[in-house]
């Protein structure tokens, strides 16, 4: 694979209509399919049946951000990973909550009630799981999958990743 940067300006929308680019990956689609251009399309005409089907064959759901924090200050502030995660478990529960409460909706969405049991239903009620032991099958995947495109040197262990405060268990 081959990685260049995008010239000067340029859009992905305008890289893709040109032919420049065959692709990419990124959390919104390029504004050219919204408009319907004939030859910009997503990969998977139904990415949310693809998604549950993967999820349902492998029981892995993809993690959408890790957060990092400079060894320097693990190592000074032992604390601190723990604490970053109990806060961001706190905040977490505190969105989740909001989401659930109908009565005044976060967001304008239809069926949103149902949308939130059915995810619930289909992945459990932490769908969104932080921390190691929640998510070690999917960073292992993820780790032996860096080793073998040769992302990595050595095969790494999801344990070499995380300071040991960040198995702490507390209640949010």
């Amino acid at each position: 694979m081959r990685l260049d940067n995008a010239p000067e300006g340029a859009t992905i929308s305008a890289l893709l209509q040109a032919g420049e680019i065959d692709g990419f990956i990124a959390p919104r689609p390029p504004s050219r399919i919204e408009k319907g251009h004939p030859h910009i399309g997503r990969l998977f005409p139904d990415p949310v049946l693809v998604a549950k089907d993967y999820f349902k064959r492998t029981g892995l759901f993809p993690i959408m951000h890790v957060l990092g924090i400079r060894r320097a200050l693990t190592e000074q502030h032992s604390w601190l990973p723990g604490t970053v995660l109990k806060a961001f478990e706190h905040a977490k529960a505190i969105a989740l909550e909001k989401l659930a409460d109908t009565a005044a909706t976060k967001v304008t969405l239809p069926f949103v009630e149902e949308m939130l049991r059915d995810a619930r239903e289909f992945m459990g009620e932490d769908f969104w799981s932080y921390g190691v032991a929640l998510n070690r099958k999917v960073l292992d995947y993820f780790l032996g999958q860096h080793h073998a495109q040769g992302l990595s040197a050595r095969r790494l262990s999801v344990d070499e990743l995380f300071h040991p405060a960040t198995y702490e268990t507390f209640k949010v």
